[in-house]
């Protein structure tokens, strides 16, 4: 198997930090995504890679396997076993390594004193675990979960005012799930098995959807409260009176107090956003009043808005 390097991959250096890699990562996969390449097995290839570096990167214990065993970061808990059950039978010494000793059985005599660059690495991993993991199932580690892959989906915020079905395609799989009423930008569901397949015999990874939600409404959303900006002509706010207000799905009266101040808030309940995964339950809805001012006034009004203005002082 070729040497990926994920930082190459996703155009960063082994010094990025955690919003670098998301940042990175977000930018190829919007790119690559097979929606916007169908039938581009190159695309498809690629997205399925930047994934797999996006797992490893965004993942702290991963990326420091990965940083010191490069291609073979998986079984590095198996390297570190067997070692530790060679210094434990006194068969290890400086970084020397003998697989007779740490695994039993005349298969050869596999032996190595030094330090591990990623080549001799992968190499002398290859040697000890190769042939032998095949069958007897890699030793004590020998199942391994498949690797998770990572996606994301991008949908309206009225797309997750209600729960609904969506097919999305993964490494040319077509996977078709329910999406819950209430989902929010930024959240990760898992969808267990849909990963890539496991090793000798190991369970499936998982697959991680993440939620970019683009709001294409007047509405301002903060969990499962929605938030909305109302404009009162001067005098509706200075004697009170009914208005006509939009909620998310559609529409209510509202009864306006006389001398409405700018700023004045009102809650309406229950007329906000799904709460996730609470079938029924809904958030409230916080309209903030505006006072719009008349413009061009006429002589007359002028006059009377002088009048008011002695009476005032």
């Amino acid at each position: 198997m070729d040497f990926i390097d994920y930082y190459k991959l996703l155009n960063l250096d082994k010094g990025a930090s955690e919003s670098d890699i998301k940042k990175a990562y977000r930018k190829l996969a919007r790119k690559y995504h097979p929606d916007l390449n169908p039938n581009n097995k190159e695309a498809q290839h690629k997205f399925q890679q930047i994934n797999e570096a996006h797992e490893v990167l965004s993942d702290p214990e991963k990326r420091k396997k990965y940083d010191q065993y490069g291609k073979d970061w998986q079984h590095a808990d198996a390297y570190e076993e067997a070692k530790k059950q060679q210094q434990s039978s006194g068969n290890y010494a400086g970084g020397g390594f003998n697989q007779n000793a740490g695994f039993g059985g005349n298969q050869g005599d596999y032996s190595y004193s030094g330090n591990f660059d990623e080549d001799t690495f992968s190499d002398f991993f290859g040697d000890m675990f190769g042939s032998r993991a095949r069958s007897q199932g890699a030793g004590r580690g020998g199942h391994f979960k498949g690797q998770d892959f990572n996606a994301e989906l991008q949908l309206r915020l009225s797309d997750v005012y209600t729960s609904h079905k969506q097919t999305i395609t993964v490494n040319g799989k077509n996977i078709r799930l329910t999406i819950p009423a209430g989902v929010e930008n930024g959240q990760t569901i898992k969808i267990k098995g849909h990963g890539g397949p496991g090793v000798q015999g190991g369970p499936k990874g998982d697959l991680y959807i993440t939620f970019n939600i683009l709001n294409d409404t007047s509405f301002k959303r903060e969990k499962e409260n929605l938030y909305q900006n109302v404009e009162l002509d001067l005098y509706t706010a200075l004697l009170g009176g009914e208005i006509t207000t939009k909620t998310f799905d559609g529409s209510v009266k509202l009864n306006v107090k006389p001398e409405t101040q700018p700023g004045n808030k009102v809650r309406l309940k229950g007329k906000g956003f799904p709460k996730y995964k609470k079938k029924g339950e809904f958030g409230d809805l916080i309209i903030t009043y505006n006072i719009k001012m008349p413009t061009k006034l006429s002589n007359r009004e002028k006059e009377l808005i002088k009048e008011l203005q002695k009476l005032r002082s």
